[in-house]
């Protein structure tokens, strides 16, 4: 994430992004692996039985591991989402971005894309439109679709789950303000890439996603969230925090006060650099 109200040029905070890669099926982020379990079939390749989707990836990552998970040609998965009949918000207009649900799918041999983006769908609106859910984004002036948007962003800022609400705050914060979220998640979606850094050029992307250039919400969920996160999203931590960055890995450092957070961003980059890696202009 990147909140700079003042001087854009001159000060960034630059929360992360995933890198993300697919494999057999299974979608790998970071340190995090989801691993198929797998069968032999007759003529001896290796054949997944479950498909894991971890928290976070994206629609594109999803329709990705589907099509290597039942060995189609690429791109069949994200075809066939006009063929499924999802049931998904009328806001969504469609895009299933956001209820993806991820979890661990089973894969039998007369699994098809649509039945499964169907399973997954089934699955987010189980776990989304719930009373509780439907509750809690009411106390913070919000629809359940909307709820969902805020945790993807939750989901793709946290590095931890005790950090999620603490975002969740501090987005709510900034809109309750009139100010820009300013989440490099969101330009990162809108670049339709992951990284560890967006630049300053990269803020300036004509988008709906670019929640520099833009206020509000972006119009979509960036990802797909898990429980964790929305759990966050309708129930943010209390505090009056409007900055956030990560110092070193477990040491995300939140503040109301800017020029508190210009020394952390200073401290993370004076990290950087020592550890080799350059810091993000």
């Amino acid at each position: 994430m990147q909140t700079n109200t003042p001087s854009r040029s001159t000060i960034r905070l630059t929360r992360r992004g995933r890198l993300a890669l697919v494999a057999t099926g299974a979608v790998v982020a970071g340190t995090a692996v989801g691993v198929p379990l797998l069968t032999l079939r007759d003529d001896g390749a290796p054949r997944p039985t479950t498909l894991v989707i971890p928290e976070g990836r994206r629609a594109s990552q999803v329709y990705t591991a589907i099509d290597k998970a039942l060995e189609l040609p690429a791109g069949t998965a994200k075809r066939s989402v006009a063929k499924a009949r999802l049931k998904l918000p009328e806001g969504a207009e469609g895009n299933p971005e956001g209820y993806l649900f991820p979890a661990t799918y089973p894969l039998g041999e007369k699994t098809t894309p649509e039945k499964l983006l169907a399973r997954m769908v089934d699955t987010a609106d189980r776990k989304f439109n719930g009373a509780p859910i439907a509750a809690g984004a009411q106390r913070n002036a919000m629809n359940v679709y909307q709820a969902v948007t805020v945790a993807s962003i939750v989901q793709a800022e946290a590095s931890t789950k005790a950090d999620m609400g603490k975002v969740a705050r501090v987005i709510f914060n900034r809109l309750e303000r009139g100010m820009p979220l300013q989440m490099d998640s969101t330009v990162n979606y809108a670049l339709g890439r992951s990284t560890l850094r967006a630049k300053v050029t990269d803020t300036e992307v004509d988008s709906p996603y670019n929640s520099y250039e833009r206020m509000g919400l972006p119009p979509t969920p960036i990802g797909n969230p898990g429980e964790d996160a929305m759990r966050a999203a309708i129930n943010p931590a209390p505090g009056d925090w409007l900055y956030f960055v990560t110092v070193t890995p477990g040491d995300t450092r939140f503040t109301a006060d800017y020029e508190e957070h210009r020394r952390n961003v200073a401290e993370s980059e004076a990290r950087q650099r020592k550890s080799g890696e350059q810091p993000e202009k």
